[in-house]
Order: C-alpha cells, then sequence, then structure tokens
C-alpha cells in the first residue's frame, strides 16, 4: 500500500489545497476517496502596524513556500514520494481585507485584513447607501474609507482582491475569484453569480464627484462559481511556489475560495437550510437560505456558498473564553485539594454535571462578554454573572448556564432570521466546545430548537474544504452538483452524530433566554461603570 501511495503522488493524481489563515498556512495533498495524504504547515502572525493590523507581502511568499515545502518534506518522509505535479489545486485564504494594486501589480496600500475596524465608519454609511449590511471587514468598506479619507492611492488602482485572489494571482495570473470570497468583497446576486449591478450603480454615484479614472466593477475580480476552471499555474508560479524547481507547470486551479466558503465544504453544508456552527474563542453561525434576503438587519451578514446560494451570517465576538476560564479555575481547586485533573478529564465532568441542571439553568444567567457584542449593542464587554435571589445555585445549574450562555449571541440573531421566514433542517457544528461527546451538542440542539450534527471530518479545515473544490473542477460524472457531490462521493461514509432537540430543552432555554434579555441591563451597567462606555 506504501508503494501504491508513493506511485499515485509520484503520478500527479493528488488533488493539492492550502489555505492562508489567521495563524497558519497549511497545505494538504488528497486522494480519489479525499484522505489527506501528507500535509504540511507554517505558523504566522499578523502585526499591528500604524494601527493596521496587516501581513507583508513577503510574509505571505515566504510562508506559502514554507508549508508547501512542509508538505513534501513530509510525504518524502511517509511515502518515499517526490511530488512533482498534481491533478488540480486550488488557494483558498482569509475573507474580506484590502488588497489594492496598480496598473503595474504593485501594492499600493498595507494590506488591511479581515480584524482592522478602521472602515467602521464608512461601512456604516456604505450600509446606509445601499440599503444592504456591509461589516466593517468587507473590502468594499475599507475602499470607501480609503475614498472618505482621501487617501492618494485610490486613484491610481487599477485592481483590488482578497488574499486568497491575491495568491491565486501569483500563481496562475488570473485575476479571478470565487463567489463565496467575492461576496465578502461587494454583495454578490445569487440570480446573475456576480456583483449587484443596481449596487455597483449606486456606489459609484455616490463617489462621482471625486473624478476616479475608475467604475468600480473594474476594479473587482472576475467571479467564478465551483467547478469552473480558473486557470493554471504559470511557471513564475510554479518557481514562487516551489522555488528548488521540482513542480510542474500547467496544474488546473479551481476558483480561490475564502475560509467561510471551505470551511462550509468540511461541513457539508451548502444545501438549503443546513448550516454549520462553529463555536471557539468566537462563535459564527451560516445558514444556508432558498432565497436573498432582502431587508436589511445589521446584525446579520450575507455571503454565498461556493455554488452561489446565499448564506446568512451570525456572529458572535463571545463564545467559549469565558466557560474555559472557570473550567480552569475549578481546576485549580482540583489541585488545591490535592487530586488534580487532566483538561479533557475536567471538561468531562464539568460538562457532564450540566445535563443534571434544570432545563432553564435555575435562574443563572453568565454573560461571557471579554469583548463587545454588536448584536445586543455593546461596544465593549466584561464577563458578568447574575442570578436571581431565589436562584438554585448549584454546580450542575452554573454548568447548565455556562453552557446555554455560550449560544445565547448566536441564538439571538437566529430569532432574527427566523422572523425572516429563514427555515433551518439541519446544523453541523464543531469546536472546542464539543470536546466532551453528547453534551454541548444536545444543549445546543434545545438551545436553537435545530437538529445538530458533529462530524470527524469537520476538523480537517479549510486546506481540505479547498482540495475538495479542486477534485470537484476535475470530476469525471460533470452531471453531479457540488452539494450532490459531497453527499455521495466526499462524506458519503462520513461517521457523524445528529441529536434532535429535546422538548423540555427547548421550553428551557426558551425561559433562559426570556431572563437573559432582561438581565442585559446589568450587563450594560457593568460595561459603563467599570469600563466607561456604552452603547454603540
Amino acid at each position: 500500500m506504501q508503494m501504491d501511495i508513493k506511485q499515485y503522488l509520484e503520478d500527479g493524481r493528488g488533488c493539492l489545497g492550502i489555505e492562508l489563515g489567521s495563524t497558519r498556512i497549511k497545505a494538504v495533498v488528497i486522494d480519489d476517496d479525499f484522505h489527506v495524504l501528507a500535509s504540511g504547515v507554517h505558523s504566522w502572525e499578523n502585526r499591528l502596524e500604524n494601527g493596521i493590523w496587516t501581513y507583508s507581502m513577503e510574509d505571505v511568499t515566504t510562508g506559502l513556500q514554507a508549508a508547501y515545502q512542509d508538505l513534501l518534506k513530509n510525504a518524502l518522509a511517509k511515502t518515499g514520494a517526490v511530488i512533482r505535479s498534481y491533478r488540480a489545486a486550488g488557494i483558498s485564504g482569509m475573507m474580506h481585507g484590502y488588497l489594492p494594486f496598480d496598473e503595474d501589480g504593485e501594492l499600493l496600500s498595507v494590506f488591511r485584513t479581515w480584524r482592522n475596524t478602521n472602515a467602521h465608519d464608512a461601512a456604516r454609511r456604505m450600509t446606509d447607501l445601499l440599503n444592504f449590511n456591509i461589516p466593517d471587514r468587507w473590502s468594499c468598506a475599507h475602499l470607501y474609507d480609503c475614498i472618505l479619507r482621501g487617501e492618494p492611492h485610490v486613484e491610481r488602482i487599477r485592481f483590488m482582491t482578497t488574499l486568497a485572489g491575491y495568491v491565486h494571482y501569483l500563481l496562475t495570473g488570473q485575476k479571478v475569484i470565487g463567489i463565496g470570497d467575492a461576496s465578502g468583497i461587494f454583495p454578490v446576486d445569487m440570480d446573475t453569480g456576480t456583483y449587484r449591478e443596481d449596487l455597483l450603480k449606486i456606489f459609484d454615484q455616490a463617489i462621482e464627484s471625486k473624478g476616479y479614472p475608475w467604475k468600480t466593477r473594474e476594479l473587482l475580480p472576475r467571479v467564478l462559481k465551483a467547478g469552473k476552471s480558473a486557470g493554471s499555474l504559470t511557471p513564475e508560479g510554479a518557481a514562487l511556489l516551489d522555488p528548488g524547481g521540482s513542480l510542474r507547470s500547467g496544474i488546473r486551479f479551481c476558483p480561490p475560495e475564502g475560509d467561510a466558503a471551505t470551511g462550509m465544504i468540511a461541513t457539508n453544508s451548502i444545501r438549503q437550510r443546513t448550516g454549520n456552527l462553529s463555536a471557539g474563542t468566537s462563535g459564527f453561525m451560516m445558514t444556508v437560505l432558498e432565497q436573498d434576503i432582502r431587508s436589511l438587519h445589521r446584525e446579520i451578514e450575507q455571503i454565498n456558498t461556493p455554488d452561489g446560494w446565499p448564506v446568512a451570517m451570525v456572529h458572535a465576538n463571545n463564545c467559549t473564553t469565558d466557560i474555559s476560564a472557570w473550567v480552569s479555575l475549578f481546576g485549580e481547586f482540583a489541585k488545591l485539594i490535592g487530586n488534580p485533573l487532566t483538561e479533557d478529564d475536567l471538561y468531562s465532568v464539568l460538562y457532564r454535571r450540566a445535563l443534571e441542571g434544570a432545563a432553564d439553568a435555575g435562574g443563572i444567567y453568565p454573560f461571557n462578554y471579554h469583548a463587545g457584542e454588536f448584536i445586543v449593542g455593546l461596544e465593549q464587554g466584561c464577563p458578568v454573572v447574575v442570578r436571581t435571589p431565589d436562584a438554585a445555585f448549584n454546580l450542575p445549574n452554573f454548568m447548565r448556564a455556562q453552557l446555554l450562555g455560550t449560544v445565547a449571541v448566536l441564538r439571538i440573531g437566529l430569532d432574527l432570521l427566523r422572523g425572516e421566514g429563514v427555515r433551518i433542517d439541519s446544523l453541523t457544528a464543531h469546536g472546542g466546545l464539543f470536546k466532551t461527546p453528547g453534551v454541548a451538542q444536545r444543549l445546543l440542539a434545545g438551545a436553537l430548537n435545530t437538529p445538530v450534527r458533529v462530524m470527524e471530518t469537520a476538523g480537517e479545515g479549510g486546506a481540505w474544504g479547498i482540495a475538495i473544490l479542486a477534485a470537484f473542477m476535475v470530476r469525471e460524472c460533470r452531471e453531479l452538483t457540488l452539494a450532490e457531490y459531497l453527499d455521495e462521493r466526499v462524506f458519503a461514509d462520513a461517521v457523524s452524530g445528529c441529536m434532535d432537540p429535546v422538548r423540555e430543552d427547548v421550553e428551557g432555554y426558551d425561559r433562559f433566554l426570556e431572563g437573559y434579555r432582561k438581565a442585559l441591563a446589568a450587563e450594560r451597567a457593568a460595561v459603563e461603570g467599570l469600563l466607561g462606555t456604552g452603547k454603540e
């Protein structure tokens, strides 16, 4: 079998996926059954320069090369293979941000990543102008911010793109973008499969007095849906990715995509009325819609799946940080009394106690706000636990309240969606909250009144997701849609567990959320009193 894998890789039959995430760049090569045969990783960090969170373009290039060289090294050590080609390849990266170039391909401004909030005022004004929610981190918000500030480089822009689009351009020479990543640059129309012409017209009219020698549409990369060919690796691109000279040019590339889109692929969450929920330091929930939401909700972000369907995203700045702090505190106590526990055992013991708590957590309301939460109107956060005088303050109720509180902001966003008639058949969940099997999954199903699935492959990540999109582009059965391809090929034998909501949990969470909304006044008072700030 080892020799078979070696021959497979050396024949160039694998599919390569590379994702540039916020803390690491990862490269993987997968086989026909979507198993990872080899991988490589390079760690990197953004840095704050003159108030802007950024990475240098040198960091992008050297990091890309380091991750790819690590993959080659690991493939050689594991299988003995020297890889020179692939059947197909793809690039994924952090969505949004700002990368403007002149006609010679020179970067005109420091790369502004999704993390920056300097475009906050521009995003608000653009949201009002377009009657479409434009978050701070969107590329068009950064462009408008530069226009409003009168930055001189704007006149010279001839092309702008995302990080994935930029790397794809370096490797293929093509100024294209996947529709999922495009939907974080400027609003996309699901019917036309490209940027919304009506909104482009409104924006161009709003900045017409500036006299720029371009129309916004001329600056943006061409939009492609999953399955389309997005160019081939050029000799220059091959030399950039593999300076050693072993990599052959001519490898076909799928459209570059954002990390949200590849996350949808990795969790098989692209069918209408499905979605995925990530619960880590921050939390987000993405739901695939049956049609665009035309009414404006500043709490809801609308992007698109890699095959073009609209997706509603609810984002929470805070999720598991505070519950992890409480678990750590209990760990200190266990050590103090001479009965230390491993981290996994701590989580298991405490999370399982939560299942013994009252369905509504008995009158305890934790606010896990280490940072502000836009959905509830807070610029800053301050962790607070509120309880009624007659609350049943015991460990099961306390831990249940902590778990229920981690997803309260996401539930508030979901209520807005349901008010728009959005229906959800199931969610796939992943992240640190689910490290103890069956606990957070059950409580989340009750909190959202939706079946929740946890998949083993959900942890494979975006590099795996973009490799799958590369494989989809060169699939033998052209009749299969992306959703069918995922269901029938990629996830046909996937190991997963699904939990339906328990009526007692659903009713209990509704009572918990009613009290939580009332207790928000205490959170606001703490923020105003201790930090000296109020609402946005």
